[in-house]
């Protein structure tokens, strides 16, 4: 007579645990650990359509609808659910047009989820204009306006010191430039736990292109050594999204479409 097998305990199972922003973008604080929900997802595909007239191609809106699409059918999130921080932060599309070149920037409580550049018409007197081409100056500017109210660490500043150099083809760090107040804004920030009191990229960046003693045309070569200067700084070994680093390399990216066009 055969016996029975004692049958194996089961293990208890792990709850699945829902896709979040910070697993998404690259975001921090309290909105990294929420749920991206149907209405967030919603709120943005509006948005998109509303500034841009269509939502985007593997732009923020897609990437949160896919996680919210998850987290419903998981039954983790509810079809009308909406995150805290989206409903209180807003959830936004903002747009700024320089010399004919149109920054979009996307936001979910504040924090960019988004960002990149778009070429407009630009007509003068005489008819079409050449596209006009982004320098390093007004690339950190959109830094400032993009990720303005992220505190300046060791990478940004390593990022505004090397943009600076190749903007102005000097290796020295200028007494009282943008690279010395963004170094000098890095070492006081260590200073503090939270983010309260902390010297913001919005306050070093502002008019940056003005306070360049001289300035260029973005190009991927420059993009690059930016790019690696705030990783290597970083401690994460990441650039902030909308930050320097992203800055620079959306104005390459543009300047070699318009060449191309031209």
């Amino acid at each position: 007579m055969s016996q029975e097998q004692p049958e194996r305990p089961q293990a208890a199972e792990q709850p699945q645990q829902p896709i979040k922003y910070g697993d998404v973008f690259d975001v921090s604080g309290d909105l990294a650990d929420q749920p991206v929900a149907p209405q967030d997802a919603a709120l943005m595909q509006a948005a998109e359509t509303a500034v841009l007239g269509q939502t985007q191609k593997a732009g923020p809106a897609a990437a949160m609808q896919a996680a919210a699409t998850i987290n419903e059918r998981a039954g983790l999130v509810g079809h009308d659910d909406a995150t805290e921080a989206a409903r209180e932060g807003g959830v936004t599309v903002a747009e700024t047009e320089f010399q004919g070149t149109r920054l979009v920037t996307e936001s979910v409580a504040g924090q960019v989820v988004g960002q990149y550049y778009e070429a407009t018409s630009v007509l003068s007197a005489t008819g079409a204009a050449p596209q006009a081409m982004v320098t390093i100056g007004e690339a950190l500017e959109a830094a400032g306006r993009a990720a303005g109210n992220k505190p300046v660490d060791h990478g940004d500043a390593a990022a505004i010191q090397a943009a600076e150099c190749r903007a102005t083809g000097s290796s020295l760090v200028a007494p009282g430039g943008l690279a010395a107040a963004a170094q000098s804004a890095a070492a006081y920030n260590d200073g503090f736990a939270g983010n309260e009191g902390r010297v913001k990229l919005a306050d070093i960046l502002s008019d940056a292109a003005a306070k360049l003693p001289a300035d260029k045309v973005a190009t991927r070569e420059d993009a690059e050594g930016i790019m690696s200067a705030e990783l290597r700084n970083d401690p994460h070994r990441k650039t902030h999204a909308g930050g320097v680093a992203e800055a620079v390399a959306a104005a390459a990216t543009v300047n070699e479409e318009g060449d191309a066009n031209m």
